[in-house]
């Protein structure tokens, strides 16, 4: 009985942050025009109206599934059949388990059982991160391979040189973090980060580590192969490792890309904006009380931890959702570099920053 109740808890779990990283992914795709078409003074996406409902476009998402679903799925006779097909897997699936390992909220009593709202905790979960995020990029080298198509095979090798030089900072930067809160588990990094400076400065990773955040940001943004990092689409020069699919193997690719926006925005609400915590926010594990509000100068606001948890997680949502309209004003507001400016932001500005943060912060804590 007790290795059902498990089991279904994990499924829940499950299926919480599923729907939590689809309904983000789905909105994207109607968001990636509509803010591009506020930003440009113009309408954007609004014709696709239900039941005479248009709701600003938003149906767009649901019409364009239909379109890849029942739109043809073309495999170009000289293409490697297999290798063809099972590319987009392997570029969905692993970003998917990346999302596993970051916590959307503390943990809930019911019935006496304590619920971690985390689906997979554990001690290396940082590792586990960067193990599977980085297997994104085999789908994509393969699917341009497979193609056999030089412009696709060239997009898939400038995915994996662009991938393989912004990990190296993203590695580098996570490293400033995990010196600082002391673990490789993301559910403790981002209690820690609700511990106070000075009596009143919530300890977030953008405060203790600025210089680490402005680096990360720019690099997962790069992993994201979006504007102004996208030449492995290149559309005006390559068309890109995905030029020959069509129908739902294409939209596997693109529903991966947005995925990916989702992860990368959660990484950066995990590492360095407090995660799922709103300031002075405490649940009664942490207060070993009652919890609610607890603010600096003296004020207090109880609240049932299942209030803390509702607005933990809107919080967390709120976050994400702000780095994703980031995301999209970046791709939107700034143009491509070309691939020597890429490589060389990369290589000889952003790794010797990564370093000289790591040692800045080994300095700090020996001083301290």
């Amino acid at each position: 009985m007790l290795l059902i109740v498990e089991t279904l808890i994990a499924l829940g779990k499950i299926a919480f942050v599923l729907a939590f990283v689809f309904s983000f992914a789905i909105l994207l795709t109607w968001a990636e025009r509509k803010q591009p078409a506020l930003m440009q003074d113009r309408l954007g996406a609004n014709r696709a109206p239900i039941f005479g409902l248009r709701l600003w476009g938003i149906f767009h998402s649901i019409a364009e599934t239909f379109k890849l679903v029942f739109k043809e799925d073309f495999i170009p006779p000289a293409a490697s059949q297999f290798a063809f097909r099972f590319a987009p897997v392997v570029a969905l699936f692993p970003v998917l388990l990346t999302f596993a390992v970051i916590p959307f909220g503390n943990q809930l009593e019911i019935g006496g059982r304590v619920i971690l709202l985390q689906v997979l905790n554990i001690n290396v979960g940082i590792l586990f991160l960067l193990a599977f995020g980085s297997l994104g990029v085999y789908g994509i080298v393969l699917g341009g391979w497979a193609s056999n198509n030089k412009y696709s095979l060239l997009g898939g090798m400038r995915a994996v040189a662009q991938t393989i030089s912004y990990e190296v900072v993203i590695g580098l930067t996570i490293i400033g973090p995990v010196m600082v809160y002391g673990t490789l588990e993301l559910g403790d990094m981002v209690l820690m980060q609700n511990k106070l400076l000075f009596g009143w400065l919530p300890m977030w990773g953008v405060v203790v580590q600025p210089l680490a955040f402005l680096l990360f940001l720019p690099a997962g943004i790069a992993e994201t192969k979006r504007t102004p990092f996208d030449l492995p689409e290149g559309e005006s020069e390559i068309i890109g490792f995905n030029l020959e699919y069509s129908g739902m193997r294409w939209g596997m690719f693109f529903l991966g890309e947005f995925i990916e926006l989702v992860v990368l925005a959660g990484l950066l609400v995990t590492l360095f904006f407090g995660g799922y915590h709103v300031p002075y926010l405490y649940d009664s594990f942490e207060l070993s009380g009652v919890g609610g509000f607890v603010f600096p100068w003296g004020a207090t606001i109880p609240l049932a931890d299942v209030w803390v948890v509702v607005l933990r997680i809107c919080s967390f949502a709120a976050k994400i959702a702000f780095f994703l309209w980031l995301q999209l004003l970046v791709r939107w507001t700034l143009p491509r570099f070309r691939y020597d400016q890429l490589m060389r932001v990369g290589w000889k500005i952003m790794i010797p920053l990564a370093l000289l943060n790591i040692a800045l912060t080994g300095i700090v804590l020996l001083a301290l």
